[in-house]
């Protein structure tokens, strides 16, 4: 991350005091603002540091395969399913998953994250014994969660649950003393 500007400063020092958090955070900007970046700095100065860090494009997926992606599949459930396959909440096990575009979410898909968030159980698809998880969940967006929920469009109790630690991405055009920085990068 390059930055010196005062809105720099302050996600600088937001991210000092979250660091050794366990907490849910959710990040939002604007596309290009570095979103990512963030929430790699959130794993990489964490407790977690050792394990995964693990990333879903939460807007790449139709609604069945983010269910797969995310929660894994057990032999057989679905035709193509030749194998079992380890979800990235397992993948992510002792680490952090980055939700990116969750705002993109299904409200059904929206119901069985907020299971894991809440109690730290998922079932695979197709499968009928529930797995324990111990993952850190950071979500990013660039749309408006709180007006989503609003509107009926994001589930008001999942977007608590992400919504424990805010952090705002400032876009370059509120910090325009960066360019210099950034070109010289």
């Amino acid at each position: 991350m390059i930055g010196k500007s005062k809105p720099m400063q302050d996600l600088y020092l937001m991210l000092d005091k979250i660091h050794q958090s366990e907490s849910t955070v959710l990040i939002q900007g604007e596309n290009g603002t570095g979103k990512e970046l963030i929430a790699r700095a959130i794993h990489y100065n964490s407790s977690r540091k050792d394990a995964e860090f693990v990333t879903v494009n939460c807007s790449a997926f139709n609604e069945n395969l983010l269910d797969s992606e995310l929660f894994g599949h057990v032999k057989g459930s679905f035709t193509g399913a030749v194998k079992d396959k380890k979800g990235l909440f397992e993948a992510a096990h002792k680490g952090t998953l980055l939700l990116d575009e969750i705002g993109d979410m299904s409200l059904t898909m929206q119901v069985k994250l907020l299971r894991v968030i809440q109690e730290g159980t998922l079932i695979p698809v197709g499968g009928t014994d529930p797995l324990k998880v111990d993952v850190r969940v950071l979500a990013a967006t660039n749309k408006d969660l709180k007006e989503m929920t609003e509107s009926g469009e994001f589930r008001e109790d999942l977007y608590y649950r992400v919504n424990v630690i805010n952090l705002t991405v400032p876009p370059l055009r509120d910090r325009k003393e960066d360019i210099p920085l950034l070109l010289d990068f």
